[in-house]
């Protein structure tokens, strides 16, 4: 490798929390050196717009292979490049076989050749009485692993049960890799209202309430505590149990939480009856619920933000008949991960505050600082140059998943993509793509 090395400058460059004057060199894919301060000779000044390391993106379904005419390698890649996004990790689920044995990752990583236009990780999954295969997953390479409380919606990847999440825990806490949980109980009680009236998005909410998530996330946290295995709560919905989680981070358990861009921006009382491109699990709650939540970010408690990216078709989406009972639950926003953040949290915290969300914080929580999500010399060139101020409309056309059905579909959105660099190469540039398959496998 005897690439030109490339030098960026910005007035507004995300250095040590802020945002400074300097110029970065980048080459054969690290950066080599950082200079604060004025443009250095021959330069690219991308002054005013923002130069950041490259987002992270630690909740994604690409469904790839078994379930690819969901999603794919190729088209996840392309949208999260287009959405500044250099970073993804792929759950064990909804692909076919899905990730609890060796094989199944085998043919994940096989799957890829040719359509790492990002870097891309992998989450292990956990399903009852695989514990031995999850050890030996991990020690193959993937970040961590993955279980639900509840049903998931797939035959083949069923809810873990309590005790072999336990001894899950107790076995894997010396690996020092994360859990993840989706956290909601759905044998406890619930309104069932939705089977009479499918398209009521009101039933629908009715049917996952708060107590189900709540609930759940104690049980998880208290193992968590308990064993003192790194625990991780995927997609926060619920504001009810926020004070409990401050609570508990104030003991010093090893657990974080994500939240979702949609958990921030939308709420229910702006979701129209039969619009099932908003149906996810945990649901979107009420605007006092949306509130509740950007607070949490704001102080803290929530560690970061994903976009747990789950489309399908839209047979199976059932947009047509907007039949809440059987659609599939998940939201397709992997693109706008950066922008429909930045949207819903740009008038609550400063620039300083929202880059870490989506950088250094998933980046420490992957196990990754020292590749990626912090601007420092010898880390991998991931880099994401943005302006914040710029405003986009977003269309079908524009939309580079497989199926173009999103509920950010026609919204004004904050936060232009300028530039993504993949590993030191220019992999989208103002609304082209430059170099394709420039990503690697990331491991811990």
């Amino acid at each position: 490798m005897n690439e030109q090395p490339i030098y960026l400058y910005s007035n507004r460059v995300f250095l040590n929390e802020q945002l400074l004057p300097a110029n970065i060199l980048i080459k054969e894919g690290k950066i080599l050196g950082i200079y604060p301060g004025q443009k250095m000779p021959g330069a690219e000044d991308h002054s005013p717009y923002v130069i950041m390391p490259g987002a992270i993106d630690a909740h994604v379904h690409v469904n790839e292979p078994g379930r690819t005419e969901w999603e794919g390698f190729d088209t996840a890649c392309k949208a999260a490049a287009k959405g500044g996004i250099t970073s993804i990790v792929d759950m064990p689920l909804n692909s076919s076989p899905v990730v609890t044995t060796i094989e199944a990752l085998e043919g994940k990583i096989k799957a890829t050749a040719d359509k790492l236009h990002v870097d891309v990780g992998f989450w292990a999954g956990a399903i009852d009485g695989n514990v031995e295969q999850v050890t030996a997953l991990l020690e193959k390479g993937c970040l961590g692993v993955k279980v639900f409380l509840s049903d998931s919606g797939l035959e083949e990847f069923p809810n873990i049960s309590m005790k072999d999440l336990e001894t899950l825990m107790s076995s894997i806490q010396k690996l020092n890799k994360p859990v993840l949980a989706h956290c909601e109980f759905d044998h406890l009680p619930a309104s069932t209202k939705v089977t009479i009236t499918p398209k009521s998005y009101e039933a629908y909410l009715e049917s996952r309430p708060k107590e189900w998530e709540n609930k759940a996330v104690k049980a998880f946290v208290e193992l968590s505590e308990k064993h003192q295995c790194k625990a991780h709560v995927v997609h926060l919905a619920s504001d009810e149990i926020v004070p409990w989680i401050e609570e508990q981070k104030n003991k010093k358990i090893p657990f974080t939480v994500e939240t979702c861009p949609h958990y921030l921006m939308f709420y229910a009382e702006d979701i129209a009856d039969g619009n099932t491109l908003f149906k996810c699990a945990p649901p979107i709650r009420d605007y006092s619920n949306r509130k509740g939540l950007v607070e949490a970010v704001k102080k803290g408690t929530i560690d970061f933000i994903a976009s747990d990216h789950s489309p399908a078709p839209p047979d199976i989406k059932e947009i047509e008949s907007g039949d809440f009972s059987k659609a599939w639950g998940g939201i397709a926003g992997l693109q706008f991960l950066l922008s429909a953040s930045w949207t819903a949290l740009k008038e609550e915290i400063s620039l300083e505050q929202f880059i870490p969300l989506l950088t250094s914080r998933p980046a420490k929580f992957l196990g990754l600082s020292r590749q990626v999500g912090i601007l420092r010399e010898g880390n991998t060139a991931n880099i994401t140059i943005w302006n914040p101020e710029g405003m986009f409309t977003v269309s079908p056309e524009s939309i580079e998943h497989r199926h173009k059905a999103s509920p950010y579909s026609g919204l004004e959105l904050s936060g232009t993509i300028i530039q993504t660099i993949v590993n030191g190469h220019v992999v989208y540039k103002e609304g082209e793509f430059v170099e394709l398959n420039k990503g690697k496998t990331l491991k811990a």
